[in-house]
């Protein structure tokens, strides 16, 4: 599936620039350089969805539509939409290592509507077409997010119970009333989807293809839920029964409690699992490659009723096991997955995902609690059709794992399996040994090509941390010196590109 390569994990939002989070502007053409000149392959992403309560990528208001943070304003001032005056304004003058959502959440909306105001009538009817093209949610998603302003309130808390349950007359009344606030946020994914077309061009005609993420799960308070209940389990004023979540694991040992309404997978059965079918479609033309996220959720899922208290008053249930990826092979046979099948996983998940045949994934940072070299996610026991991982989002930089929270036994075992000296730096000597690995792929977040500890963790699970989701990478990090550090370690375990293996002069 994959050829003998390599890539880089970071998120648009960790991106640097003046205005307060990553765009899709030139900061993210330099860092596709960047990659191109380390010799890299892939730039894998977090969903691109918009995110969320505390931020998340992962607990989004739609299954399809793209976070306008990461729009890029400068673009819109050379398009006369905004005044410079106007984008000088936004500039954040606090901490460039963190997204700023607090001051966006106050900012960024008001002034994408100054753009919006200011659309001629010809923009304005390539965005009435692009919904139109997009009309199986565009709509419905731009009229769910103007009606959650109009409320100020979230879908279940609305106070007009025939909208909630979607009366033709009364949708058709709100639709009339909200017409320029749907307008807008339809505006607001042209814009989207026209950068980010753009940026994913660029990044392919630089040799580096697009990983993009899909959360197994979409928000209680979404579209989805809204439009099309009967894929969820939820009650008529779309509460749901039962919410997702996991059981005591290795981040939490009171287990993880997501609130995510479940699916009524006998439904998508029913229906040939067209809904998912259709997500995977549109993910399809966002990224190159798709990892599905908790896939083992397509096996069994933690089913915790919607009044729990705790995660662990919950219990595993079936889910579609195979007949979901014989869907997707049927109906989308060419779709190039990768299966987050991290996790504790039983007997049956494992034979699932066997059974699935996509590639897993393998996470260093997993790898030294045993120490007799039978980790399965140890380089050397990588198998060529799964992707090796330094580290991901969810988990400890290498740096932060190795110094922090190793035992002295595991931090023993490690350096001497990974020939960690410090003057090259423990990140260096991760990557060096997920890059030599049998697996294919291999991959590490930017922070540990950076040699970057605990502060610039992306995401610790099960808690709603203020710092989750908000790292950023400083401009001056993104160098040449790095990047030609990067291309000879990509070089010397034979992951360049072909067309870019030009021998050893990028050796420094």
């Amino acid at each position: 599936m994959f050829s003998r390569s390599s890539g880089i994990l970071m998120h648009i939002s960790s991106l640097p620039g003046p205005y307060g989070i990553g765009s899709m502007g030139k900061e993210a053409r330099h860092f596709v350089d960047f990659l191109q000149r380390g010799g890299q392959s892939y730039w894998q992403l977090l969903p691109l969805v918009w995110p969320g309560e505390w931020n998340s990528p992962y607990m989004s208001p739609s299954s399809a539509a793209g976070n306008p943070m990461f729009i890029d304003l400068e673009a819109l001032a050379e398009a006369g939409l905004l005044t410079w005056d106007e984008v000088n304004a936004q500039r954040y003058n606090g901490s460039p290592d963190r997204a700023a959502f607090d001051f966006l959440h106050v900012t960024r909306l008001p002034l994408l509507r100054q753009a919006f105001q200011r659309a001629d009538e010809a923009l304005l009817e390539r965005v009435r077409a692009f919904a139109r093209e997009h009309s199986d949610w565009l709509p419905d998603f731009a009229l769910f997010m103007a009606l959650n302003d109009y409320f100020g309130c979230g879908l279940q808390d609305w106070p007009d119970k025939k909208l909630l349950r979607r009366d033709e007359k009364t949708v058709a009344k709100y639709a009339q009333q909200l017409a320029q606030d749907v307008l807008f946020y339809q505006f607001l994914q042209y814009l989207f989807f026209q950068q980010w077309s753009a940026l994913k061009a660029y990044a392919n005609e630089k040799g580096v293809s697009i990983i993009g993420d899909v959360p197994i799960y979409v928000s209680g308070n979404s579209a989805d839920v809204w439009v099309h209940p009967e894929l969820f389990r939820v009650t008529a004023a779309r509460r749901p029964k039962y919410v997702a979540g996991v059981p005591a694991d290795l981040f939490n040992d009171q287990g993880q409690f997501w609130g995510f309404p479940l699916y009524n997978w006998k439904y998508h059965q029913e229906t040939g699992f067209a809904w998912w079918c259709n997500r995977i479609r549109q993910s399809m033309a966002f990224y190159d490659v798709i990892r599905i996220d908790h896939f083992r959720g397509f096996y069994d899922y933690w089913e915790i009723p919607a009044t729990a208290e705790s995660a662990l008053e919950g219990k595993w249930r079936k889910g579609p096991g195979m007949k979901i990826i014989e869907a997707f092979r049927k109906n989308l046979p060419d779709a190039v997955f990768i299966a987050e099948d991290l996790g504790d996983l039983s007997e049956g998940a494992v034979r699932f995902i066997q059974e699935a045949g996509l590639p897993g994934m393998r996470v260093l940072t997993d790898a030294f609690s045993a120490l007799d070299g039978t980790s399965g996610f140890l380089p050397h026991q990588g198998t060529p059709d799964s992707v090796m991982y330094t580290g991901t989002h969810d988990t400890p930089t290498f740096v932060q794992w190795y110094n922090d929270m190793a035992t002295p036994e595991q931090r023993n075992y490690c350096t001497n399996y990974l020939h960690i000296h410090m003057d090259e730096g423990v990140g260096w000597c991760a990557i060096a040994g997920a890059w030599i690995s049998p697996c294919r792929l291999a991959m590490a977040p930017l922070q540990d090509v950076l040699c970057l500890g605990a502060d610039a963790r992306m995401n610790f699970p099960g808690t709603t941390d203020g710092a989750n989701w908000s790292w950023r990478v400083r401009a001056e990090a993104l160098n040449d010196t790095i990047a030609d550090r990067l291309h000879y370690v990509t070089f010397l375990y034979g992951r360049l590109p072909a067309k870019r293996e030009t021998g050893e002069e990028k050796k420094q």
